[in-house]
C-alpha cells in the first residue's frame, strides 16, 4: 500500500467516525454516481483523424533553434540528431480547430529502440512530453484539409 492510499484510507476511517458520533449517516465509497451502473461517468469525445498530418514544432536547446514542421501519416522527419516519424493525428470532431492528439515516435539517429512513442497533446505539451537532453518537440494542430 502506497503511502498517499494509506493516508486517504485513514483520512476516511477518521471522516467516518466523526460523522457517526455526530449521528450523521456515512455513505459508502466516494462518490455515488459511480456505485450506479446506470450512469455513465465517462464519454469518450468523439474524434476524427486527419488524413493530411499535423503541424509539428521542435526546439534545439542548445542552439535555440524553432522549427515548425508538417508531417503527413507514416512520414519521417529528421531534425539534427533525432528522426520524427507520426501515426496518426486525431482532433475533436466538434471544434476542429481545438486540439491535436498525434501519435508520433521519435527516434534518436543510429539507435533501434525509439526515445519516445506515444500521444502527444497539442494543449498540453508537458502532460506527455519527449524527454529528451537536446530537443523538444509537440504537435500544434492537425491538419484537416
Amino acid at each position: 500500500m502506497s503511502g498517499r492510499a494509506f493516508l486517504a484510507g485513514v483520512f476516511l476511517a477518521g471522516m467516518a467516525a466523526a460523522a457517526q458520533a455526530q449521528g450523521t449517516i456515512v455513505v459508502e465509497g466516494l462518490d455515488p454516481a459511480f456505485d450506479d451502473p446506470n450512469i455513465e461517468t465517462f464519454q469518450r469525445p468523439e474524434a476524427e483523424v486527419a488524413p493530411q498530418g499535423v503541424m509539428m514544432r521542435a526546439l534545439d536547446k542548445v542552439s535555440g533553434e524553432i522549427v515548425d514542421f508538417t508531417l503527413a501519416p507514416d512520414q519521417t522527419k529528421q531534425m539534427g540528431r533525432i528522426q520524427v516519424t507520426l501515426e496518426e493525428c486525431r482532433y475533436p470532431i466538434k471544434n476542429p480547430a481545438g486540439d491535436a492528439f498525434a501519435f508520433v515516435h521519435v527516434q534518436n539517429l543510429g539507435a533501434e529502440a525509439p526515445v519516445f512513442s506515444g500521444w502527444m497533446i497539442a494543449s498540453s505539451p508537458g502532460l506527455n512530453g519527449l524527454d529528451h537532453a537536446r530537443y523538444d518537440v509537440w504537435p500544434l494542430r492537425c491538419i484537416t484539409s
